[in-house]
């Protein structure tokens, strides 16, 4: 069986490498502020040579290229085998854009994309409630219209950058005697309008990596809305589709993978190299199946989105569910490769790699959960996937 792209593509492979050959020292430090100088040229360089946001049209700030899944899949190889930065992701790029391109106004793409993807403008999501995580239409935070103005009072949870986002897209309620799926509108609006106050929350990494963030009568342009009153949650179910996708992507995945190789060539065991010791040589071929079968399952979604000939909600759920077990399970194990060193965290100075791999296995865990747990998105497979029999509710007593 000849798994391989065919000539056709060998040139466009041989481009890829010759760019990673050029520019592979450009690309900024791993722990490099999103906002640095060396962060912002790195992405334009990407964006400039078509290997982030690739088929983003230029008019909006992309490298416009038609859509080609063999391409997307040697871009990632490549990068992947090289260990290169694949430039910023996070909420705005790899959420909200999406969603833009497919139900924004004219005007709202002029305003957002361009300046999205080129990392000048972060973002951050207002989904999460203290009484609406799982079920997240039952938020409550409202939204009243006044004269030109929304007018938006409530509290959101597990904000992630709101600490450093210029903007947040956001569920509101809007029309609160309607069904509690039909009754919410999905807000944009700036940071730093008045009204907005944010608070830390500290992870189990030891990192403030989520937020609280309160509004008390938040002033917001009535323009301001995707898609039309009401309908949010048209919107919101889009954007999930993204996010799920987007928490534990297979191209992530197999650069960890890599460093995990890397890393059992150097360490030993009684003088022997711990790729050559069958018990973590079995784990490792374990994991490095479960990624290749990830990739190939991404390879699958491409073709539907650009075919768009399938419905790939589902299949998008599996990435999220499988990907941060995976990830979990991966970072874990380079863990154990390094043997009592992998306890060393933070500035203990036996730390290896900068600690990255500690902070991932601790980071996965929450993202398990985050997102949508593990348990509710098996239940939303079975149920909508699978056509087995809904979860039995449990009465009230």
């Amino acid at each position: 069986m000849d798994l391989s792209y065919g000539p056709q593509y060998s040139q466009f492979r041989d481009e890829v490498r010759e760019f990673l050959s050029t520019h592979q020292h450009q690309q900024p430090p791993s722990k490099s502020d999103q906002r640095s100088e060396a962060v912002l040229d790195w992405q334009r360089l990407l964006i400039e040579h078509g290997y982030h946001s690739r088929t983003i049209p230029r008019d909006y700030g992309g490298f416009g290229a038609e859509p080609d899944i063999i391409k997307s899949r040697i871009i990632a190889e490549e990068f992947s085998a090289a260990r290169v930065s694949t430039g910023l992701g996070g909420q705005g790029i790899s959420m909200l854009v999406p969603v833009l391109l497919e139900m924004g106004t004219q005007e709202q793409k002029q305003q957002f994309v361009s300046a999205t993807i080129h990392g000048e403008m972060v973002w951050c999501q207002g989904y999460s409630e203290p009484g609406a995580g799982s079920d997240l239409a039952s938020l409550t935070t409202k939204a009243v219209l006044d004269g030109d103005e929304w007018v938006i009072n409530g509290q959101k949870i597990w904000t992630s950058t709101a600490q450093i986002a210029d903007w947040i897209f956001c569920l509101v309620r809007t029309e609160p005697d309607a069904p509690k799926h039909q009754g919410i509108s999905f807000l944009l609006f700036e940071m730093n309008t008045p009204g907005i106050e944010i608070r830390p929350l500290v992870d189990m990494t030891g990192n403030a990596n989520f937020n609280e963030v309160f509004f008390t009568d938040v002033r917001v342009p009535k323009h301001q809305i995707v898609g039309e009153r009401g309908q949010g949650w048209m919107v919101a179910n889009a954007i999930l589709g993204h996010e799920r996708g987007s928490l534990a992507p297979p191209d992530a995945a197999r650069s960890r993978l890599n460093g995990v190789i890397q890393l059992m060539q150097s360490e030993t065991i009684n003088g022997e190299k711990l790729i050559d010791n069958p018990v973590f040589l079995d784990r490792l071929m374990k994991l490095q199946g479960r990624v290749l079968a990830m990739q190939y399952h991404d390879m699958r979604l491409l073709s539907a989105r650009i075919n768009k000939n399938q419905d790939v909600k589902l299949a998008s759920m599996i990435v999220k569910l499988i990907g941060t077990e995976l990830r979990h399970e991966l970072e874990g194990f380079a863990i154990d490769v390094m043997g009592e060193m992998g306890l060393a965290y933070e500035d203990n100075p036996y730390v290896r790699s900068g600690g990255s791999w500690q902070y991932s296995y601790m980071y996965y865990l929450g993202l398990i959960i985050g997102g949508g747990t593990s348990q509710i998105q098996k239940n939303i497979i079975a149920e909508r996937g699978l056509g087995m029999p809904k979860e039995p509710k449990v009465g009230a007593r």
